[in-house]
């Protein structure tokens, strides 16, 4: 059984996507952050042969959609991050599932994409049969995925970069560079802006994360 291991902030309003403001509002910012988990938590849920598991950086207890968000989290495993940048909490992550369910295959996903269905997780893990690592580069030159066949080699996203254009391409040097066969994932595009919004949205145009851009898009002409 592989766990797909989701690293999330609680979306507190000005804590998260504040690169949609403008023109969102910090309070809608935090609405679209808390759609697009929500759709995300859905795709594992229904991912036939996993064990779900969150790694959260905040308390749910503060965010939008606080209750609903814990409901949906029913018979998930709930880690908190730690670590003192983001590679380091990624790293972490990967380290405390090792830790909690060993000898499992780890898929390593976050926030940021709810165009993500069932299928599209089943088919990133079937990759993982025939290779060390997997990676899904994102549109932006980052990576909207990680698969390991074992969690603990993860310590070499310590020596990555995070957050740039080439982080991508770091990371797949890193994991080649530890000899690990790594195969790659289809390109997705991630949500870090409005246009990227809009473009996911249009996607996924039944899902919540759909809806809750829609909501923001008429505020919008009302406030214009």
């Amino acid at each position: 059984m592989t766990v797909v291991l989701v690293m999330a902030k609680a979306p507190v309003p000005g804590l998260v996507k504040t690169r949609l403001c403008p023109p969102a509002t910090p309070v809608q910012a935090a609405q679209l952050a808390a759609a697009a988990l929500r759709d995300t938590l859905d795709a594992v849920r229904d991912t036939p042969g996993v064990t779900p598991v969150l790694a959260l950086a905040g308390h749910l207890a503060n965010a939008v959609d606080g209750v609903e968000l814990t409901a949906a989290l029913a018979g998930w495993s709930v880690l908190p991050q730690r670590g003192t940048d983001l590679a380091d909490r990624l790293a972490h992550a990967h380290l405390d599932v090792a830790e909690t369910f060993p000898d499992r295959r780890v898929l390593q996903i976050g926030m940021d994409t709810p165009q993500l269905t069932p299928a599209r997780l089943a088919a990133a893990i079937r990759r993982l049969d025939d290779a060390d690592a997997a990676l899904g580069y994102a549109h932006d030159g980052g990576w909207w995925a990680l698969g390991l066949r074992d969690p603990r080699q993860a310590v070499m996203l310590r020596a990555v970069p995070m957050s740039t254009p080439v982080t991508g391409r770091s990371t797949w040097s890193a994991l080649t560079g530890r000899g690990l066969r790594a195969v790659p994932l289809p390109v997705l595009r991630d949500v870090d802006n409005w246009s990227d919004a809009r473009a996911v949205a249009a996607a996924i145009p039944d899902g919540r994360f759909a809806r809750q851009v829609e909501a923001v898009r008429r505020d919008m002409v009302v406030r214009a």
